[in-house]
């Protein structure tokens, strides 16, 4: 994907479901739901074994049809096995993107997303790409 379709894309959304949050605050997906928030996103964690839980301020919710929001996009932090389900997920959600994080790699989640009219990252991280396109708030 180019980066002015990703910039695109980090442009419109403000609502974005983490999947897979942890609360240690060494793991990628803290950090970046930490960054996330510090420029702006509202940022729903999404974690089965911390539901119902805060992380960072927010409340934790075990799974995507929990959220009582809509969701612009889906950022994942599960291998690509799991990525295939939480794909299906993002679509009951009616999310319009479905981001990947870096090294998780599915071509079967990303036409799951593409096939219902969504957006697929696949393999970057939001955190990088924010500096990188120069859209740091």
């Amino acid at each position: 994907m180019a980066s002015q379709e990703i910039a695109e894309i980090l442009r419109s959304v403000s609502t974005i479901a983490l999947v897979g949050a942890s609360d240690k605050k060494d793991r990628p997906s803290y950090e970046v739901m930490e960054y996330l928030l510090e420029q702006g996103y509202t940022v729903i964690p999404v974690s089965p074994k911390l539901a119902g839980q805060t992380l960072l301020g927010q409340t934790v919710y075990a799974k995507l049809s929990e959220i009582p929001q809509p969701i612009d996009m889906v950022d994942v932090f599960r291998n690509a096995e799991a990525a295939v389900g939480v794909a299906h997920e993002a679509v009951e959600a009616r999310a319009k993107v479905l981001w990947l994080q870096k090294g998780v790699v599915s071509e079967e989640a990303q036409q799951i997303a593409l096939d219902a009219g969504m957006q697929c990252v696949m393999d970057r991280c939001p955190k990088q790409e924010i500096p990188a396109l120069g859209l740091e708030k």
